[in-house]
């Protein structure tokens, strides 16, 4: 271990509060035990924003656990652009509020947000516990955000626990990215307790979602940066997707933390989105659970990046929920399918089904009246459609692609049975 100072002053559990110094616990609460994921601390001192570098996910240096520079390969992650409200007038009219913008993660190198808790994690691993070889158990596309960050550092190795039914594209990101790739035989909660048996047995560093509290820390960048490119201005409501509550417990750590410094004026209400067939979270809100009543529920959704029976970082995920005043709602998989198209030709973003879930759960937030007329709204799109093509097709298999001869004639006897011209035209 590199003994040079990090800005982390201790890890707090979340569940019973306990505070353990850096080292103490490298993973979750020993008293709480798995439920008690933590949190890293710092000394909020309120000072004046100084940018330091670009716009990357390691622009706030002094609220991230390094003790030097980022290591290069990994340096230019994050500063995905943020689509403005007057470039989507068309989606708030849809969703009936008074603005919408969108934080589009699926530009990340591996396309999806996972990417900034990876590279927090790797570089973690290597410059300050001085341990290469890093883990984790997936539904997709945490490992290959692993498998991407571990590539652009050449001391870093991944191995990669991932249920054999992920996507193709994700397992083809893993391994071209060099990992090595286990397929495992059952769901994601299977895959994640073998990734830690496997950690514990080897000696790996873990960097799975739900028990390494230098994730967050990696996924809390996304707000640094929002908060920026929106001038310190921020949205009344954030949307965001939830399976394992780690990213929507990252998005209030990194909005708490600039009200706390000052920064911004006030805290966004959290809206947490979870498929219907995948919903132990909602549940646990809507029947006011604590992170330690949960029980795991059934798990079966298209969208396999928020597929969950038992979240990990539940604890989390209703903290965030709770003390933002925001909400959990649910929606079918049938309208997330039909979010992906509706979102891509009112935005010009492609997500992935549990990216599309965010506008599936702002509609339904609207509905149930979580979010209202005057306000304005960010749709934190998480994931590349290209992830999943698979479902990119089934929500469009309404449409049906017309094959033609190279003829001129062709080409208009197929445009009569589209809008793009009337028959004047032809």
């Amino acid at each position: 271990m590199d003994n040079t100072q990090l800005a982390i002053t201790g890890l707090q559990c979340v569940v019973c509060g306990t505070v353990y110094s850096v080292g103490q616990t490298d993973y979750v609460c020993p008293t709480c035990g798995p439920v008690g994921t933590l949190n890293a601390l710092y000394n909020y001192h309120p000072h004046q924003y100084v940018a330091n570098g670009t716009l990357t996910m390691w622009r706030q240096r002094d609220l991230l656990p390094l003790n030097s520079e980022p290591l290069v390969g990994l340096q230019s992650i994050g500063g995905t652009p943020l689509i403005r409200e007057d470039a989507l007038e068309r989606l708030a009219s849809a969703l009936d509020v008074r603005g919408v913008c969108i934080k589009n993660e699926g530009l990340n190198l591996s396309g999806s947000l996972k990417d900034r808790a990876s590279a927090m994690v790797v570089n973690y691993a290597v410059q300050y516990l001085k341990r290469n070889i890093i883990a984790t158990a997936s539904t997709g596309n945490a490992a290959a955000a692993l498998a991407c960050c571990c590539a652009a550092v050449p001391e870093a190795h991944a191995v990669i626990f991932v249920p054999a039914s992920a996507p193709e594209g994700k397992i083809a990101q893993m391994l071209v990215f060099g990992a090595t790739v286990l397929l495992v035989e059952g769901d994601y909660d299977t895959a994640f307790d073998l990734c830690w048996e496997a950690c514990e047995a080897f000696g790996w560093y873990n960097r799975s979602t739900g028990i390494n509290p230098i994730t967050t820390e990696g996924k809390k960048t996304v707000v640094h940066e929002m908060a920026e490119q929106l001038g310190w201005q921020m949205p009344d409501v954030i949307v965001v997707s939830v399976g394992d509550g780690s990213i929507i417990g990252g998005v209030y750590k990194g909005c708490y933390e600039l009200y706390s410094l000052g920064w911004i004026d006030k805290m966004p209400r959290l809206i947490g989105v979870q498929s219907s067939g995948s919903d132990a979270l909602v549940y646990a809100w809507e029947n006011n659970l604590s992170p330690t009543e949960m029980t795991p529920r059934p798990a079966e959704t298209i969208a396999d990046s928020i597929s969950s029976r038992l979240p990990r970082d539940r604890a989390k995920a209703l903290q965030a929920v709770r003390d933002s005043h925001g909400a959990f709602v649910r929606v079918p998989d049938a309208e997330i399918l039909a979010a992906i198209p509706t979102l891509a030709q009112t935005s010009g973003v492609f997500a992935e089904p549990a990216a599309a879930a965010t506008y599936a759960g702002a509609i339904e937030a609207r509905k149930q009246g979580y979010i209202e007329r005057h306000e304005r709204i960010l749709l934190l799109v998480t994931g590349n459609g290209l992830k999943d093509v698979h479902s990119a097709m089934q929500s469009v298999e309404h449409r049906h692609l017309t094959s033609i001869s190279p003829t001129l004639t062709a080409v208009r006897a197929a445009l009569q049975k589209t809008n793009l011209m009337n028959n004047d035209e032809m």
